[in-house]
């Protein structure tokens, strides 16, 4: 749809933020307060399991607060901490720490606790419609200001006496209701369209498993005759294959080198040590990778190669370790870490093989078993658990089957899948530029607000 503009517009002074409407205001956001901003205390409460709502920075998620999860504190922690921030219905919650810039309007009457990276912004009511400026405070105009206004040392921070300096637009009060009415219905509705593609990449996901799943330990022959496996979760398998641990496979593993290194990734030039996210999700990613100084020595002997089969066995998400991948392609000079495992195999086992059957069910959650098993180890895989995992195996022929099946079809999905995420970033592109465009005045919605566009 091509939204009408402004009859008049006047420019207000403010270089990278144009002409605004002629009768709007451009206006610090120290004019639209009611109270001065504050932020949660600097103390650490004694946290309980039951008790009063406690939330940092990490509880606005996807511009909502999201209270399943969240810390609790005592009663009479909250009775102190309300005495400098009590947030209410409309008040605006900012991360000023860390994930600058993170917005939520509070839309819940119950009290809560607020920790000190998060700023309290509380509007004047006469003046400001809080919805509006949840929107304002969102746009890329605004979060670019953040940005700009963020000091680094070991995290990005905004101060509390740079963010009333905060340059937004003050339309007439009856007219950011209008807008803010727009913007709520109209985001709305892309925030449904972007949650059923996300289910449908969740379904996609699924479906991939599944097919993997179902062809590493049933094969592509329906009628097989069958026979059990004698591994309770691994069900009945055809009865010419062979199930047996991965140690029966896998003739040898490694491990790498973890020095300290830069940040940054290597140069062409230069030496390289590979991150345990370098095989996330089963595709390997040679960009992940820090670059080695140059007064130590690389061990050649680490470097990966084509064909190469490597494992993530540590990582601070559990459902990431095991994630493993065969190296199509790479540049040189690129070490092992000691987070990932390189394996060689057994001649009767199709290296490819082996990696989509680490991605299976069954032998996922005998990973995810082994991380929750305890000892110390979790979110880290060792090599003692990894070798006695069960999978089942057929000839090599047919792994070469099996391996050439499931590229066709999870082709197919991937291919799905790319699409959702397509639509998904063209949904959010355009939600972001109608809700910039609106807070902005470059288009003018007061006509719309209770008309539905869509």
């Amino acid at each position: 749809m091509i939204f009408p503009r402004y009859p008049t517009y006047k420019d207000r002074g403010v270089e990278w933020l144009g002409e605004v409407p002629g009768h709007w205001e451009v206006v610090r956001l120290k004019h639209l307060l009611q109270r001065r901003i504050t932020d949660g205390p600097h103390t650490t409460p004694e946290f309980v399991s039951e008790g009063v709502p406690f939330l940092s920075v990490d509880g606005i998620q996807d511009g909502e607060l999201k209270f399943d999860g969240c810390r609790y504190i005592s009663e009479d922690d909250h009775e102190e901490y309300r005495r400098k921030a009590l947030p209410q219905r409309d008040d605006l919650l900012m991360g000023k720490a860390a994930s600058t810039g993170k917005i939520a309007r509070v839309k819940v009457d119950f009290e809560f606790s607020i920790w000190s990276p998060l700023a309290l912004i509380r509007l004047n009511p006469e003046a400001s419609n809080p919805s509006f400026y949840e929107h304002s405070l969102k746009s890329p105009i605004v979060q670019a200001q953040i940005d700009n206004l963020c000091t680094a040392n070991t995290q990005k921070n905004i101060s509390m006496d740079d963010i009333p300096k905060l340059v937004l637009t003050r339309p007439p009060l009856v007219e950011q209701t209008q807008i803010a009415a727009f913007l709520d219905r109209e985001t709305a509705k892309i925030d449904g369209l972007v949650a059923e593609q996300r289910r449908l990449m969740a379904l996609l996901k699924e479906k991939r498993q599944a097919v993997i799943s179902h062809a590493v330990t049933q094969g592509l022959n329906p009628h097989a005759p069958m026979k059990p496996s004698g591994v309770e979760w691994l069900g009945a398998v055809p009865a010419h294959w062979e199930v047996c641990p991965v140690r029966r496979v896998v003739s040898s593993i490694e491990q790498g080198w973890s020095p300290e290194c830069f940040a940054r990734p290597a140069d062409d030039e230069e030496w390289g040590v590979l991150k345990a996210g370098c095989v996330n999700r089963g595709i390997y990613d040679p960009s992940e990778n820090k670059a080695l100084p140059i007064e130590l020595a690389p061990v050649e002997a680490y470097e990966v190669h084509v064909g190469d089969v490597l494992m993530s066995r540590a990582s601070g998400s559990p459902e990431l370790v095991g994630s493993t991948a065969l190296v199509t392609s790479t540049p040189g000079r690129l070490m092992l870490s000691d987070k990932i495992f390189r394996f060689q195999f057994e001649n009767w086992i199709e290296p490819r093989f082996f990696v989509v059957a680490l991605s299976s069910r069954p032998l996922r959650s005998q990973i995810e078993q082994a991380l929750s098993g305890g000892n110390g180890m979790a979110n880290n895989l060792p090599q003692s658990s990894l070798l006695g995992f069960y999978l089942s195996v057929p000839p090599k022929s047919e792994q070469l089957e099996i391996c050439a099946y499931l590229d066709n079809q999870t082709e197919k999905l991937d291919t799905l899948t790319t699409e959702a995420q397509r639509a998904i970033d063209l949904l959010q592109e355009r939600r972001t530029a109608l809700v910039s465009a609106a807070v902005t005045g470059q288009i003018d919605v007061r006509g719309l607000a209770a008309v539905a566009t869509y």
